[in-house]
């Protein structure tokens, strides 16, 4: 099962269209997604005028955009060079996984504890949506559904605060997810192994076992952070 993950860098950005919702909200999304996708490669110089140009907004829209993306780690302003695309840290992934895995396995835990049969059927249908993803072979579906499942999941927390932070989270770990669904030497039982154990975290949460759905959660995410740490190797230094 090979995935394959589009690389935006070929396309340009799309010009944002001037609507009444808040544009700074569109910018920072647009730029989020390029930065995740790779259209925006680690170490690339954000430069006003060209931005601005593609986007066609203004440069005030567009720092207060950068500043929010400074804050969440994926862009960093360089001396004498200005705003870059922050590089990809092996380091940095490692410790983010591993809070990621804490807070997923919480997560699960709570949501055993809040479930009712409404929250188990979404959570069904949101793994079904995955597996479909993954049998397609697109990694930037297999991501977006992903995202979904946990959705689910953290809905199911009934939590707000807890949803927030993983939230957060998900921001600064987005580009490693990708990195990990798309890269050309990502395993294929990497693949199936997330998928068999997403159905059994779904089992878990059935049967209302909240020990094992911590386990099992926690388990998806360290082997995730195992196998993106795996490709970084295979990234070039920049």
């Amino acid at each position: 099962m090979v995935l394959q993950y589009g690389r935006m860098s070929q396309a340009p950005l799309l010009k944002i269209e001037k609507v009444p919702a808040s544009l700074r909200q569109l910018v920072l999304g647009r730029l989020r997604e390029a930065i995740i996708s790779g259209h925006l490669a680690p170490g690339e110089r954000l430069t006003e005028r060209t931005l601005t140009e593609q986007m066609g907004v203004s440069r005030t829209v567009l720092r207060e955009a950068l500043r929010q993306l400074e804050t969440e780690h994926l862009v960093e302003v360089i001396p004498n060079k200005g705003p870059v695309v922050r590089a990809l840290s092996a380091e940095e992934a490692k410790d983010l996984y591993r809070i990621r895995a804490v807070l997923h396995g919480l997560a699960a835990r709570i949501c055993v504890e809040n479930a009712d049969e409404a929250s188990v059927r979404r959570l069904e249908e949101a793994l079904k949506i995955v597996i479909n993803a993954y049998e397609s072979g697109d990694a930037e579906q297999v991501l977006d559904a992903k995202t979904s499942f946990y959705d689910v999941l953290y809905e199911g927390t009934q939590s707000e605060s807890l949803s927030e932070m993983l939230e957060t989270l998900h921001a600064r770990i987005a580009r490693w997810r990708a990195l990990g669904l798309g890269h050309p030497k990502r395993s294929d039982e990497r693949s199936r192994e997330s998928m068999n154990n997403l159905k059994a975290i779904v089992d878990a949460v059935k049967q209302r076992n909240a020990d094992v759905a911590e386990r099992l959660t926690r388990e998806e995410d360290n082997q995730a952070g195992r196998e993106v740490m795996r490709l970084l190797a295979f990234e070039p230094a920049k």
